[in-house]
């Protein structure tokens, strides 16, 4: 028998979790325990888990991604093209997720919040307004007080100081290659150890995946049923909608009009790669592909794709801040919430922070929307619960980022001048006539 590869596995857990969940309810047990008891054992140790790799997982990948490049005396010109270009494409993204989730408004059914449907907590929803009415455009400033926390040990056990150990994650990586060779070999080494580390525990991690999954959706359906299910899909096709504007009009946009360049082509050349993306839900995981894309197929110099793809890689999440975005406002729907530009607006801020930080891993972004919904006062339990459908939305979202990734490697590469970038048709059809035209 074939291996099943994870995404499969998944969606038999989510199966399986559907039948499970209603046919044992709230109250079937055996040997006295419940299953909803053993549901909620189990989804809530996965979770634990992955937050257990959340902080120096973050850390080694943003200190050895920038301290690796950082070693090539690139910071630069190059540097702040690259940034530049993250920070708009990252922002373009989050404001068609904001317009999508406005428009679509998947937290609301026959206009009602779908509260009880999804089954969140019993907290009020006068209560939560209470909590998001007190917030206001000066929460902006404290998002960036927290950036620069007073004690980087307390923010490391506390997933809601995740900005400030972001930050200090870029400095410590930045100076560090300022310091005498010995002791940044030293530093660099022991980080990629951790890194490497922290990758095999993470795949080790990702194998219970099917099980955390099949808790959670269990636990789920049996307290509200099928009903629950249908304002996920809303959800589920929101986020989706969103990602295509992004991967289908935003980014080609980009590519034609400030690279230059054909995006059909630049969608052949990248295949290969957007299919590891969308397999392995994993942006480093596919880092070796999209080099060899961008280098061999798209035609981009080694000097611009080795650094702007690594950053990317670490920094650049379009598709994740443009999920966590759509997911903290469709909470806030489902409680019923009228949020202000204020408020919204933090929420930008916010996604757009936190997603420099994201691994490049499977559900790593779920941490990053638990500390949007602290900023703004809402709970993050529902975390849970968007978990049944962000599997999929995950392997979608990951091949936004990688394409986003690529897309900036051409886009910079054409404005350092370099020639041969997708010109020629025959460019992205064989490797050997590509090497043979360089070499002429």
């Amino acid at each position: 028998m074939p291996k099943l590869q994870l995404h499969w596995k998944i969606l038999i857990a989510l199966i399986l979790a559907v039948l499970a969940g209603s046919a044992t309810g709230t109250e079937a047990a055996v040997f006295g325990v419940t299953f909803y008891s053993i549901y909620t054992f189990l989804g809530t140790l996965f979770l634990n888990a992955l937050k257990m790799i959340i902080v120096p997982l973050i850390m080694s990948s943003i200190i050895t991604g920038i301290a690796g490049i950082g070693t090539q005396g690139a910071f630069g010109r190059l540097g702040l093209k690259t940034l530049g270009y993250y920070f708009v494409t990252s922002l373009i993204a989050i404001l068609i997720g904001l317009m999508v989730v406005n428009t679509v408004a998947p937290g609301m059914q026959n206009g009602e919040p779908v509260k009880d449907l999804i089954g969140l907590s019993d907290e009020s929803v006068a209560e939560v307004t209470d909590k998001v009415a007190g917030r206001s455009a000066s929460d902006i400033t404290d998002v960036f007080l927290r950036m620069v926390p007073t004690n980087i040990f307390a923010a490391a056990a506390d997933n809601g100081q995740l900005l400030g150990l972001i930050f200090f994650s870029l400095l410590f990586a930045i100076f560090m290659t300022r310091v005498q060779h010995p002791y940044a070999n030293a530093l660099l080494t022991f980080w990629q150890g951790v890194f490497d580390v922290m990758m095999q525990i993470t795949d080790w991690v990702l194998k219970f995946a099917p099980i955390g999954v099949f808790a959670l959706v269990a636990k789920v359906v049996a307290t509200t049923g099928f009903a629950a299910f249908q304002p996920l899909l809303v959800f589920f096709f929101s986020v989706l909608l969103a990602l295509l504007v992004h991967f289908l009009v935003a980014l080609p946009l980009l590519l034609r009009l400030v690279g230059g360049v054909n995006p059909l082509r630049h969608y052949r050349a990248m295949a290969p790669a957007l299919l590891m993306a969308f397999s392995t839900s994993s942006s480093s995981a596919t880092l070796p592909v999209t080099l060899e894309c961008v280098e061999k197929n798209a035609g981009v110099s080694n000097r611009t794709s080795s650094f702007v793809l690594p950053l990317g890689a670490t920094v650049n999440m379009d598709g994740t801040a443009l999920y966590e975005c759509v997911a903290a406002l469709f909470i806030a729907q489902a409680y019923g919430l009228e949020l202000s530009f204020a408020t919204q607006f933090t929420v930008v801020l916010v996604a757009l922070l936190t997603s420099v930080g994201v691994a490049g891993i499977p559900a790593a972004s779920l941490v990053a929307i638990s500390v949007i919904l602290t900023t703004i006062g809402l709970p993050a339990e529902a975390i849970g619960l968007i978990l049944a459908v962000d599997r999929v939305l995950d392997m979608c979202r990951t091949a936004v980022n990688v394409f986003s990734d690529s897309c900036g490697a051409v886009i910079i590469g054409r404005s350092e001048g370099e020639t041969g970038i997708l010109q020629d048709p025959a460019d992205v059809d064989s490797i050997e006539d590509r090497e043979a035209a360089r070499l002429r």
